[in-house]
C-alpha cells in the first residue's frame, strides 16, 4: 500500500536564521524579534547543529531579575547567568531528517514539547527548519488535489475498490458505493485517512 508522499522536505523552510555558540544574549533576542521566530539553531564549524536556543531558554534571566524569590533549580540559575548562545542553549538539539514523514515530525514536536525542529542531514548539518505551522500546510491542499490522489493512487492499490465513489468537501472525504465485504471497510478508511490534507472520512457504503 503506498504512503502519501509528503515528507519534511516538502514543507520545511530552507532559508534558516541561525547563530554560532558565541553569539551574545542580546543578539539572540534581537534575531528572534526581527525574524518573528521562537527558536534558533546553534551551529558549530561548517553548519553542524549543536543545540537550539529558544524563548524558554532566555526567560530565566528575566525570572530572577527582581530578586524577590529564590530560584533553587540549578539549570534555571545557570541559564539566568548565561551570556552566549552556547551557555544558554538546550543541547543536544532535538532534530529531524528531511525524509521523515510529517507524522513523525509531529510526534517528535509533541513528545519533546517544541514548536520548531532543525532539519539535518546524516552528519548533523543544518538543511532547514520545520515548524508546527509548516506541518499544517498540507491542509491547504485543494479538494480536487486530495480527491485525485485518493482515486488515482490510493484506491488503485487497495483490494476490490472499483465500486467506490470519492467526493471531497473542505478536506472531508466521503466514500460511497459498494464493497464486496464488510471487513475491507476499515482498511480503506485507514488508507484514505493517511492521505495528507484529509480532515475526516465519512462512509456511505453498502456491501454486495
Amino acid at each position: 500500500m503506498p504512503e502519501s508522499p509528503y515528507t519534511v522536505s516538502d514543507v520545511m523552510t530552507h532559508t534558516v536564521v541561525a547563530v554560532g555558540s558565541e553569539a551574545p544574549f542580546k543578539e539572540i533576542v534581537e534575531l528572534l524579534d526581527q525574524w518573528k521566530v521562537s527558536a534558533l539553531p546553534v551551529l558549530a564549524g561548517e553548519g553542524r547543529v549543536v543545540g537550539v536556543v529558544s524563548e524558554a531558554d532566555l526567560l530565566p534571566k528575566e525570572e530572577v531579575r527582581d530578586g524577590g524569590r529564590a530560584v533553587n533549580d540549578l539549570r534555571t540559575r545557570l541559564k539566568a547567568s548565561a551570556l552566549t548562545a552556547g551557555e544558554v542553549m538546550s543541547t543536544p538539539a532535538v532534530t529531524v531528517h528531511a525524509d521523515a514523514s510529517l507524522a513523525e515530525a509531529a510526534r517528535v514536536m509533541a513528545r519533546r514539547h517544541v514548536k520548531r525542529l532543525p532539519v539535518v542531514d546524516g552528519v548533523g548539518m543544518l538543511q532547514g527548519v520545520v515548524s508546527r505551522s509548516d506541518l499544517l500546510k498540507v491542509f491547504l491542499r485543494s479538494d480536487t488535489e486530495i480527491g485525485a490522489e485518493i482515486r488515482d493512487h490510493m484506491l488503485t492499490h487497495l483490494p476490490v475498490t472499483d465500486g467506490l465513489e470519492v467526493s471531497v468537501t473542505d478536506g472531508v472525504v466521503t466514500l460511497s458505493g459498494s464493497m464486496p465485504e464488510r471487513g475491507l471497510v476499515p482498511v480503506v478508511a485507514r488508507a484514505v485517512t493517511a492521505v495528507e490534507g484529509v480532515v475526516d472520512v465519512q462512509l456511505d457504503l453498502t456491501h454486495r
